[in-house]
């Protein structure tokens, strides 16, 4: 299979699931007395839906930076590429558990836990798909990916999994803190100067 057609089924994915986020978000009933109140108190489903949303938006800059260092692709990369669209796939759901928890009495920390939990799943499964290209078959790379640029890579990578371990974690203490981290790090990554995929080291 060529990597054209599995970019283009990616993509497919992807679309269909950041398209997925929208429609869990509140509609309110046109009896609705006041409409600027009841956005206001569904802060909670904007907020996570503009995290996820700019979230999936980071993958698939990524995912095509990394079609970008490939040349061909073997039976193990159409799996993880699976795997990794998979867990793109859960995050509607996830993000609509933690916004209808967020504001709730209970069950709020678990929610914040499998939210931030999902992102973190998410940049496992790209890390793993990027180890067996720059460490289990590196043949599969083009020219211009030398050891060198290839440990950056994965060190790039590996990096960027980090603050969802914290938000993950800190989920116990406060939900507000994991939509903070979750939040932080896609406004991060969303600025201008780190959005510009170098071909060699980016994602």
């Amino acid at each position: 299979m060529s990597k054209g057609r599995v970019e283009a089924f990616s993509d497919g994915v992807i679309a269909v699931a950041i398209t997925l986020l929208a429609l869990n978000l509140p509609l309110p009933n046109v009896a609705t007395p006041d409409l600027a109140g009841y956005l206001g108190l569904r802060w909670p489903s904007f907020a996570a839906f503009a995290v996820t949303f700019i979230t999936i938006g980071i993958i698939w800059v990524n995912h095509h930076a990394l079609m970008r260092r490939i040349k061909s692709v073997d039976t193990t990369v159409l799996f993880l590429n699976l795997m990794l669209l998979m867990t793109v796939c859960l995050l509607p759901f996830t993000t609509a558990v933690m916004a209808r928890y967020l504001r709730a009495d209970s069950g709020e920390n678990l929610a914040a836990a499998i939210w931030s939990g999902s992102f973190l799943l998410m940049g496992l499964a790209f890390v793993v798909i990027q180890r067996h290209l720059m460490v289990v078959k590196p043949e599969l790379l083009t020219d211009g990916m030398t050891p060198a640029v290839r440990r950056a890579v994965l060190r790039r990578n590996a990096v960027g999994v980090m603050p969802y371990v914290v938000a993950t974690a800190a989920a116990a203490l406060s939900p507000y803190i994991s939509l903070a981290i979750c939040a932080a790090v896609a406004i991060f990554y969303a600025l201008p100067a780190t959005t510009e995929i170098d071909q060699r080291t980016a994602a």
